[in-house]
């Protein structure tokens, strides 16, 4: 158990007697039946950004050093379902996955009869708040070295009205001493049992949260607030699953990069990578770089070995070539795109067919190439998008369908290819500066484009990561001709030419 015993300044201890626990728990609260959602299953087993949402709440724990031991309190029926994602997932700090009880309260109580008895530190999350950082888990269990119990919340930014049974207003509380309750909620064990067990002699006794039990049951104990997160959301009703994915698209823009040459060839050296467009721009950019750190490249294109990504005997060629070479395919890459701009009205019919097969029969027929080489290898295949797929704009409405219909090949395929171990994503770069570019526009500004070498850079960070489901942004930081990786949507990308 690791845990960081730095107090607070101010802090007021809650006990004279030194607070030793045995272990750290976090009891994940998955009792929800998904029935505001619309669903036939419970909401913690929706699958947002490529995973059900248990698990991502469970990777959180499993990785908090702080976290000894997580217990996992399902919705009855679904069990099975849990016990699957955790062994799928090889979580190994799971000692049990056991059915909740009806209410929240009688959750609590089987979640402490399965902890039993000794001084433990617990805390309870609610499955459905998928993106819980590692850093509240840390500042809730270093709390609880001070204080018995800890709540989570975040300030309120509305006003917040009471009102009585008509629906009016009696009462406008002073919105700076308001806050919006979140999870964890943490306790040392003794307090919450002592809480429960009073609470069992009440008759009335109801509470829509722990803290609420300790705070009416044992009045005289300090319950310590740390800050939330805006990202801490309840997935409850149907929008927060789309403002889910969404966010987790954000985190995933900041992808991690590694620390130096070496680490980036420890992981490259003996890889092999397989880019189609990879004759200049973006995709050019990716196989010099990806050469640097070890890794074998085969970059197709039209241009430089005849290979047109729509055409499946094409690809299949270009695949077959990789692996009789090296033994194995580890990413597919996918940079090969057309935009043509003009009123779709007044487009003709060859125009048409050649901005639909290059951008996105293209990218499908690769897809279902690579399927079986990707699958040996537990690797990735990694498409691009433009930041026009969140909105159609006129003269490029077969583009933006396009990469819009990337977006949705990412999302779908990392779902599908779960099971393999396959791995998909998709780079939404900001304007790039690339020869495509320039004979389209001209010279433009340098600050005002993104270099094809960040975005190269960038495409190799997801590469060697564990992302997949994910559309990571890559944009130009504020004020700096090179990119970063920001959780922002750029100007579409707006390329009148023929990438690879």
């Amino acid at each position: 158990m690791t845990q960081d015993r730095t107090a607070a300044p101010d802090a007021t201890p809650a006990s004279p007697a030194p607070w030793r626990p045995s272990r750290t728990v976090a009891v994940v609260l998955a009792g929800g039946t998904g029935t505001r959602l619309g669903l036939g299953i419970p909401k913690q087993l929706l699958k947002i950004a490529g995973k059900p949402i248990i698990e991502h709440t469970l990777a959180v724990f499993e990785a908090a050093p702080e976290i000894d031991e997580i217990i996992v309190l399902m919705a009855a029926g679904h069990v099975p379902d849990a016990q699957q994602i955790v062994d799928k997932a090889g979580f190994r700090k799971v000692s049990k996955v056991i059915t909740g009880g009806d209410t929240r309260n009688a959750t609590t109580r089987i979640a402490l009869d399965a902890i039993g008895e000794g001084d433990v530190n617990i805390l309870f999350h609610d499955a459905v708040r998928p993106l819980l950082s590692g850093r509240i888990v840390r500042e809730c269990v270093n709390a609880l070295w001070t204080y018995t119990a800890v709540d989570v919340a975040i300030p309120s930014a509305d006003t917040i009205i009471q009102v009585d049974e008509n629906e009016c207003i009696t009462d406008i509380p002073v919105r700076s001493t308001l806050r919006r309750g979140q999870t964890p909620q943490a306790f040392r064990s003794g307090t919450i049992r002592e809480a429960y067990r009073i609470a069992g002699g009440d008759a009335n006794f109801a509470a829509t949260d722990d803290c609420g039990v300790v705070l009416r049951y044992l009045p005289g104990t300090p319950i310590k607030v740390i800050d939330g997160s805006d990202e801490n959301i309840k997935v409850t009703h149907p929008v927060d699953v789309h403002l889910a994915d969404k966010l987790f698209q954000l985190a995933a823009a900041q992808a991690p990069r590694l620390t130096d040459h070496r680490s980036y060839t420890e992981e490259l050296t003996g890889r092999t990578v397989v880019v189609f467009g990879g004759s200049y721009g973006i995709g050019h950019e990716l196989t010099e770089l990806a050469r640097r750190y070890g890794a074998q490249v085969f970059p197709f294109s039209r241009s430089s070995t005849g290979t047109h990504v729509e055409r499946a005997a094409d690809v299949e060629a270009a695949l077959k070539t990789a692996f009789e070479a090296t033994g194995r395919i580890d990413h597919v890459v996918v940079t090969a795109g057309v935009l043509e701009k003009g009123e779709l009205a007044e487009m003709d019919q060859e125009t048409m067919d050649r901005v639909l097969q290059v951008n996105f029969v293209g990218p499908v027929t690769v897809a279902r190439q690579a399927l079986p080489y990707l699958q040996q290898t537990k690797g990735q295949l990694l498409l691009y998008t433009s930041s026009s797929y969140t909105r159609g704009r006129a003269r490029y409405a077969l583009y933006s369908a396009t990469k819009a219909a990337l977006v949705n090949l990412t999302q779908a395929l990392s779902d599908e290819w779960a099971e393999f171990g396959v791995r998909v994503n998709c780079i939404n770069p900001e304007r790039t500066a690339t020869p495509m570019r320039t004979k389209a526009f001209g010279e433009e500004p340098e600050h005002t484009l993104l270099a094809a070498e960040t975005v190269a850079q960038s495409s190799l960070d997801v590469l060697i990561s564990e992302l997949t489901g994910q559309v990571i942004d890559v944009r130009r930081a504020l004020g700096e001709g090179p990119a970063a990786n920001v959780p922002a949507q750029g100007a579409p990308t707006a390329t009148p030419a023929t990438a690879g």
